[in-house]
């Protein structure tokens, strides 16, 4: 890996002044955890659970991001030297890991649950269907893209723009469409 690969270009238009300062340590009091170097514009919302978000070093989280772990059992891991762009929902009911180093473009949706549809039932009484969503390292989120239950995302995977995922990814594959398919590999 290059050398200057290791910095974020993304980073140079943070701006790290009192309010900042003061807004990371509000959070950090609320959450599960928070590493060295993040980086929280203003207009987050950490929602109903904040205590099972864990954050590894050097996030950056735009302005509008939404998490929310909906119940006590659930869990929301972002790696270090993550990204996630302005407007995305992170909503889980079970389980959410992203990886280190990935790029979550703006307006992105993850949910790792889904209501059930049984005829003869109310869709609101409905049992809740859940599974983890997995994302590994290096990967690349276009605009727009849906996450939905039960994905895996292998390692240096690439997520056109506006791409529906509702089945596993494999590392380096690019992917895009509703519902995503493989276009090709990276390399």
């Amino acid at each position: 890996m290059k050398k200057s690969s290791l910095y974020s270009d993304v980073r140079k238009y943070t701006n790290e002044g009192i309010w900042h300062y003061l807004r990371r340590w509000l959070i950090s009091i609320k959450i599960g955890s928070i590493g060295k170097n993040v980086y929280l514009e203003k207009n987050i919302k950490l929602l109903r659970h904040p205590e099972k978000i864990f954050l590894g070093d050097q996030i950056i989280l735009k302005e509008g991001v939404r998490i929310c772990p909906t119940n006590k059992d659930a869990d929301i891991e972002i790696g270090d030297w993550t990204t996630v762009g302005y407007h995305t929902f992170i909503f889980s009911m079970n389980s959410i890991k992203i990886g280190k180093n990935c790029l979550i473009a703006p307006f992105c949706y993850f949910v790792d649950n889904d209501h059930g549809f049984e005829l003869d039932t109310l869709i609101r009484c409905q049992k809740m269907i859940t599974a983890p969503i997995i994302i590994g390292d290096d990967v690349w989120i276009g605009t727009g893209a849906v996450i939905t239950k039960g994905v895996k995302i292998g390692n240096g995977a690439v997520i056109g723009a506006n791409s529906l995922i509702t089945k596993d990814v494999p590392e380096n594959a690019i992917v895009a469409g509703n519902p995503a398919k493989v276009i090709k590999f990276r390399g």
